[in-house]
C-alpha cells in the first residue's frame, strides 16, 4: 500500500495552475502575494494578508485580515479564513472549510446569553489536510492548534483551544469540545464525540460513536 500510495503520485500528478491572480479576485493594499503563487477568480485577500510560494488558492475563497498562509500549499474552492488565522506549509485544504470562526462561548446574565468575544486564533502547521465542510473555532483568549502532519476528514467540528497534536486521524463527523488536548497519533473514529477540557495521551484510539467523558491515557484504545 506504501508503494501504491507512492507509484499513483507518480503516475497522477496533481495539476497545478500558472502562477499569478485572477482578474476578477481583490487584493488589498498591504496583503503579500509571492510571484509564484496562484490567486483563483473571485478570491478577497484583505490587507495584512501573506501568502506564501507555490500556493493555490482556489476560486471564490475569503483570506482575511493578517492571515498566514505558507508556501505549497492547495486550497480549494469556497474555503474561508478569518482574521488573523496561520497556517503552515503544504497544507491543503478541502471546499467549504471555515477556519478560525468564532468560539461557541457564551454566559448566562439575566436570564440573557451574553457573548464571549473570542479573541485568539487557529495556528495549522505543516503538512495538515483538512477536509470539506471542516469548522475549526479561534481560541476565546489563545490559540487552536493543530499539529504537524494531522489528517481531518469531512465534517468534523473543532472547537476553541483545542490543541491536537501531531500525525493523528479524526474521521468524518467527531466533534471535539472546547479546551480538549489530544496527543500524538491519536485516531478519533467517525462520530467519535469528545467532552471538553479532556486529555487524550500519545497513540490513543476510539471507535465509532463512542463518547470520552474522561481522560485516556498514551496507547489506550477505547470502544462502544
Amino acid at each position: 500500500r506504501i508503494a501504491f500510495a507512492h507509484v499513483m503520485q507518480m503516475f497522477f500528478p496533481e495539476s497545478k495552475p500558472e502562477p499569478g491572480i485572477h482578474p476578477t479576485s481583490v487584493v488589498e493594499s498591504g496583503a503579500e502575494v509571492d510571484p509564484q503563487a496562484h490567486i483563483g477568480a473571485f478570491c478577497h485577500i484583505e490587507k495584512g494578508a501573506r501568502i506564501g510560494k507555490g500556493t493555490v488558492i482556489d476560486a471564490f475563497c475569503q483570506v482575511g485580515e493578517n492571515v498566514q498562509i505558507g508556501e505549497d500549499c492547495r486550497i480549494f474552492p469556497r474555503v474561508t479564513f478569518y482574521s488573523g488565522v496561520k497556517i503552515g506549509n503544504r497544507v491543503r485544504i478541502h471546499s467549504g472549510t471555515v477556519i478560525g470562526s468564532d468560539g461557541f462561548g457564551y454566559v448566562l446574565d439575566q436570564g440573557v446569553h451574553v457573548k464571549v468575544p473570542q479573541v485568539g486564533t487557529v495556528i495549522v502547521h505543516d503538512d495538515v489536510e483538512i477536509g470539506a465542510n471542516v469548522t475549526i473555532d479561534r481560541g476565546a483568549m489563545d490559540v487552536t492548534e493543530i499539529g504537524r502532519g494531522t489528517k481531518i476528514d469531512n465534517l468534523v467540528m473543532i472547537a476553541h483551544n483545542v490543541k491536537i497534536g501531531g500525525n493523528c486521524i479524526l474521521v468524518s463527523q467527531v466533534g471535539i469540545a472546547g479546551s480538549t488536548q489530544l496527543g500524538n497519533y491519536v485516531v478519533l473514529a467517525g462520530q467519535v464525540g469528545l467532552a471538553g477540557h479532556l486529555k487524550l495521551g500519545n497513540q490513543v484510539t476510539v471507535g465509532a460513536k463512542a463518547g470520552v467523558m474522561n481522560n485516556i491515557p498514551d496507547g489506550e484504545m477505547w470502544l462502544g
